[in-house]
């Protein structure tokens, strides 16, 4: 039976972590890659591991190309080739207005939600595309809601990086299909993970719930349960699509 493996950026904590864990529940191993916290990472580990799968914790700099090979020379090396990969890691920068955001956070924030993104994509998929000698597997892109609704007052440039990751989504569905790989992308919505704390908004999510036809923020975990729909075979036939986890809004 071919190993269920993925890798997931950005697994140390919110949707990432809420991912590894709901994954391990359903017979895969994880490779967690992480950036800040290594004592969040090894939880997850010891999570995944509690459910009786394998799992490898790695620190890597997504905004890094090396860094981000070497992820996944890592993973391979220390576990396996994976079949789904997750390409979660992601960051907001200060809210503002766009007139007066700083070169710095656009660079910092293009470079993660971007780059990175199209690096962490392109490696996985020069190890599962079947015509290059892989075995198949899904691409899950952690988009966000912010690509339509376009985040005006507060984060401009991050919903200009998520449409980004839309339109890589399609793309690559079209271009990785015939070498038996799925992509897909959910679009979270307002999800209460700690994200928000570095947005410098004072209590953003109780400010944003009304506006929500669900009434409240989602959760990590429902956010992560439809990403591990998409990478089961329970999706075998959705590819290039973009499934919005946002309450209605």
């Amino acid at each position: 039976m071919t190993q269920k493996l993925v890798l997931i950026t950005g697994a140390s904590r919110g949707i990432g972590a809420a991912t590894a864990r709901l994954a391990a529940r359903d017979g895969w191993d994880v490779c967690v890659n992480y950036n800040g916290s290594q004592q969040l990472a090894n939880e997850v580990v010891s999570d995944v591991e509690a459910l009786g799968q394998r799992a490898v914790a790695i620190k890597a700099d997504v905004g890094d190309a090396s860094q981000i090979k070497d992820l996944f020379d890592s993973c391979e090396r220390e576990i396996g080739v994976p079949n789904a990969f997750v390409n979660n890691a992601g960051i907001i920068g200060r809210a503002s207005q766009f007139v007066d955001v700083e070169d710095d956070t656009l660079e910092q924030v293009i470079r993660v939600n971007v780059f990175g993104a199209l690096v962490a994509a392109r490696e996985a998929a020069r190890r599962m595309v079947t015509t290059l000698g892989g075995s198949g597997g899904t691409i899950v892109n952690v988009s966000s809601a912010a690509s339509t609704l376009g985040s005006a007052n507060e984060f401009v440039w991050y919903a200009a990086t998520k449409g980004a990751m839309d339109s890589l989504t399609i793309g690559l569905a079209q271009e990785l299909g015939p070498g038996g790989v799925r992509v897909n992308a959910v679009n979270p919505g307002l999800i209460d993970t700690d994200i928000h704390d570095s947005s410098g908004i004072e209590n953003r999510l109780e400010k944003l719930a009304g506006r929500v036809p669900l009434e409240r923020p989602g959760s990590a975990e429902e956010v992560a349960e439809s990403i591990v729909w998409l990478m089961s075979e329970a999706s075998s036939y959705v590819s290039g699509s973009m499934l919005r986890v946002g309450g209605g809004r």
